[in-house]
């Protein structure tokens, strides 16, 4: 029945060959709109490489302190302080959780530096402080070499991690393990090579990673030594591990918070850390990311722009079935149920949508993949993002357009199909509605 509906369909498509592209094109460009906006969402929160964990990734990226010892209402008098942490603070607060299956410490925003080669222009690059765990967090595709150890962390180890389009621009190759160039007057060995990585990794980007004990970040502190420079990841064996991985982390600021009551301040959790969507919507630090009110706004999005062209379709969904007026008499004449000629009816006009729907995700894919530079770009880096096509095609987009498709068919189509359904039989077949 359905094979046969479909091929109805396309029969359909071929003797109306205008109408028809007219309707494919403008449910295609429906889609590519509405899929353009949802991949600027979606490669925030996608799994790829070297992010290939994100649904089991947790962020605290700042902290929170407040003088409110007594949870005293707003308006009474007091202080908050909101940023990044120090690496003492992210030690005692997640260092030590036993719940989730890896932490990293890490700084909060990637520094500059320039690295000299002898005999070479001096090369400007964007570099990260981590700890060891941080290549157990994040797989990073290594090209040679290996990640530095948690023994290197521990002395201080002057050794460098180097993306594979920093090692050219440094020393004109990517085989150079073992070989040192100078960081801002300090020598550093290159330990590994890792391919490039694209700035919509915001978390693991940069150009080169060095052990955090080595930078300013790691001694960096102010607030008695709770605030400084320093951002934390969690990778957790499950995310329903999320739950009681909070309620840990809780107990361990409860603990801290004690010995500092003396002190006249506190820390305040904000329900951190965060999911990655979560994360992804996060302003400031001073403020918990309302995700809901994040999900509602895409929502309204979303219905603008599936109601607006959905209105233009209608008049022509309208326009298709009126030439088919005496068709739909003589089915009626002959027996066939309303609901029937009402399911019929949305079937075909969904084959349609899905077909047209398709394009316009290729199109977006393919719209996102070569103007990525300006769509994806991050304030932050200076460097232009790159994507791969695997992701910008990945399941959850291929989702997202088959809904839209539905739910496109629905509003375009469903009002004609109905009245269609209950057209009277005798007007039908003299070819009235």
């Amino acid at each position: 029945m359905i094979l046969d509906i479909t091929r109805q369909t396309f029969a359909q498509l071929r003797s109306q060959r205008m109408l028809s592209v007219v309707a494919i094109t403008g449910t295609a460009l429906s889609i590519f709109l509405i899929m353009v906006v949802v991949m600027i969402q979606d490669v925030k929160v996608v799994p790829f490489a070297p992010e290939s964990n994100r649904d089991r990734f947790l962020h605290a990226d700042a902290g929170s302190m407040t003088s409110n010892l007594d949870d005293k209402p707003a308006s009474d008098n007091f202080y908050e302080n909101n940023g990044a942490i120090s690496y003492a603070t992210a030690m005692e607060q997640f260092g030590r959780l036993k719940t989730p299956e890896a932490v990293t410490i890490y700084t909060a925003s990637p520094s500059s530096g320039v690295a000299v080669v002898a005999g070479r222009p001096s090369v400007g690059l964007t570099g990260l402080g981590t700890d060891a765990n941080f290549w157990k967090v994040f797989d990073f595709t290594f090209i040679s070499g290996k990640p530095y150890t948690q023994a290197d962390f521990e002395s201080a180890a002057p050794l460098a991690v180097l993306s594979a389009s920093s090692a050219r621009r440094i020393f004109g190759s990517t085989d150079v393990v073992g070989q040192t160039f100078t960081l801002n007057y300090r020598p550093y060995r290159v330990a590994g090579v890792v391919k490039d990585v694209s700035t919509l990794a915001d978390h693991a980007y940069a150009e080169m990673w060095l052990p955090l004990s080595t930078t300013p970040a790691f001694r960096s502190s102010w607030m008695n030594g709770w605030m400084g420079n320093c951002a934390v990841t969690l990778l957790a064996r499950s995310k329903d591990d999320f739950d009681a991985i909070r309620s840990e982390y809780e107990k361990r600021v409860e603990e801290m918070n004690k010995g500092m009551r003396s002190e006249g301040w506190k820390f305040i959790t904000r329900n951190r850390p965060y999911t990655q969507e979560k994360d992804s919507v996060t302003r400031s630090a001073n403020l918990e990311p309302d995700l809901e009110g994040a999900r509602r706004q895409r929502l309204i999005v979303y219905l603008i722009l599936l109601i607006v062209p959905a209105m233009n379709m209608n008049g022509m969904t309208e326009s298709r079935l009126r030439q088919r007026t005496e068709e739909i008499g003589v089915r009626r004449a002959f027996g066939a149920r309303r609901v029937t000629l009402f399911c019929q009816i949305l079937w075909e006009n969904l084959v349609v949508t899905v077909v047209a729907g398709m394009i316009g995700w290729l199109l977006s894919a393919a719209f996102a993949y070569l103007f990525s530079s300006f769509l994806f770009a991050n304030p932050y880096f200076s460097a232009e993002p790159t994507i791969d096509l695997s992701v910008l095609l990945s399941p959850s987009t291929f989702f997202w357009a088959l809904l839209f498709c539905f739910v496109l068919n629905v509003l375009s189509t469903g009002i004609p199909a109905w009245r269609a359904s209950r057209t009277d039989v005798v007007n039908a077949l003299k070819g009235r509605q």
